[in-house]
C-alpha cells in the first residue's frame, strides 16, 4: 500500500479520485461492551430462547437486531416480562437500585451485564453518600448510565452537573462536604473543564482517585485527536443514542478536522460532503460499534474512490472482564 502518494491526485489508471483513509486505533468494542454481548449470547446458548434484556444491551442497532434474531427479547421495563424462569439481563449501562429489587421480588433469574467500570462509579456514589457528602454527578440527563447511577441513592440525593454553567450555578448545602463522580463516556476535555471549575469553587470537594471516564472512552478520543488535524472530515461509526460515539464527533471537530459525521451504516455515508476530488478522511468507531460496520463503510468508499488505508495506533488495549459465574461453564476456553 502506497501511503506517500498525494491523496488529491487522480489515479492514472482510473477516473476515480484518490482517497486516503486514516483508521483510528483503538476503535470499536470495549471490554464492557464485549462482555455484555457475550452474556446475552452465552445465555441463549445455555438456556435457549427467549432471553429477556432490559433496555438495549449496548447502544447499537446492528448488535441489538442481531441478538433479537437469535432469540433475545428487549423490553423497556421489567413489567413487560411475563413470569418466567428464563434469564433476565440488565444492560451494560447499569440500572437503578430499584430494578434488581423489583426483579428479586418476582424471583427473576437475573444476569447483570453492567460494565464493571460503571459499577465502580455506583460504589463511589454510595460510599460518598454514606460518608455524609452531598453527591454530584457529572453527566448527561436521561442517559441510561446516569439514570442508573443517580438511582443508587434516594430521590433528590444526587445533583446532576452537565455543563460549566451548572458548576457555576450550583449552591451546596455545605461546601466542605461535597463529592463528585462522572459518567464513564464523557468528553475527557469537557469533563476536565467542569471538574476544574468545581475544584476552583470548592477546594475541599472529593473526587475519584482516577477520573471515572473509562479507559476505552479516553483511548478512542485520544486516537481521534491524533488523526483529526490531517483529515478533511472524520466519520464516526456509532449510534445517535451512544454517548461515547457522539463525543467522538465533537472531539474530532475540536481537534482540527473540518467536520465530523456520525454514521450507523454505509447507507448513511454523507457522500455530498466527502471530497469529490480526493483527499483524506478519518474513520473511527464508538465503543459499542462492531468492526463489521467499519469494514462495510470502507468497502463502500472503495467503490467510489481509489483508496489507501493507514491504521494510526495510539495505544494497545488488553482489558477483559469476567462473565457471570452462571455462564462460565458455557464460555469457550481461550
Amino acid at each position: 500500500m502506497n501511503t506517500n502518494a498525494d491523496p488529491r491526485r487522480m489515479s492514472s489508471s482510473t477516473t476515480r479520485p484518490l482517497l486516503k483513509i486514516l483508521l483510528a486505533a483503538p476503535r470499536g468494542f470495549c471490554a464492557g461492551v464485549d462482555r455484555a454481548i457475550k452474556i446475552v449470547e452465552l445465555a441463549l446458548d445455555k438456556f435457549g430462547a427467549p432471553v429477556y434484556v432490559r433496555h438495549e444491551i449496548v447502544h447499537n442497532r446492528y448488535v441489538v437486531d442481531s441478538l433479537r434474531s437469535k432469540g433475545a427479547i428487549f423490553v423497556d421495563e421489567l413489567n413487560e416480562i411475563p413470569d418466567t424462569d428464563q434469564p433476565v439481563i440488565f444492560s451494560a449501562h447499569g440500572v437503578a437500585k430499584s430494578v434488581p429489587e423489583a426483579a428479586k421480588s418476582r424471583n427473576m433469574f437475573v444476569l447483570d451485564a453492567t460494565c464493571p467500570l460503571v459499577f465502580k462509579v455506583h460504589l463511589e456514589a454510595v460510599r460518598h453518600y454514606d460518608a455524609g457528602y452531598q453527591a454530584l454527578l457529572i453527566g448527561h440527563a436521561g442517559h441510561p448510565e446516569v439514570v442508573g447511577t443517580m438511582g443508587q441513592l434516594p430521590d433528590g440525593a444526587v445533583t446532576l452537573i452537565e455543563t460549566v454553567a451548572d458548576a457555576d450555578a450550583f449552591e451546596p448545602l455545605d461546601p466542605e462536604k461535597l463529592a463528585f463522580t462522572t459518567q464513564t463516556t464523557l468528553s475527557v476535555d469537557d469533563t476536565a473543564e467542569i471538574v476544574e471549575r468545581l475544584r476552583l469553587r470548592f477546594p475541599s470537594i472529593i473526587g475519584p482517585p482516577k477520573e471515572d471516564i473509562c479507559y476505552a472512552t479516553t483511548n478512542r478520543q485520544a486516537a481521534v485527536k491524533q488523526i483529526a488535524g490531517q483529515c478533511d472530515l472524520v466519520l464516526v461509526v456509532g449510534a445517535p443514542n451512544s454517548s461515547n460515539s457522539m463525543r467522538l464527533v465533537e472531539v474530532a471537530e475540536k481537534a482540527g478536522c473540518r467536520s465530523g459525521y456520525l454514521v450507523q451504516r454505509a447507507s448513511e455515508i454523507p457522500w455530498n460532503v466527502l471530497p469529490s476530488t480526493g483527499g483524506t478522511i478519518g474513520i473511527t468507531a464508538g465503543a459499542s460499534a462492531p468492526e463489521v460496520l467499519v469494514e462495510e463503510i470502507i468497502s463502500a468508499l472503495k467503490e467510489r474512490y481509489e483508496t489507501s488505508v493507514d491504521v494510526v495506533t495510539t495505544t494497545e488495549e488488553n482489558v477483559a472482564f469476567n462473565i457471570p459465574r452462571a455462564l462460565r461453564d458455557t464460555a469457550p476456553v481461550t
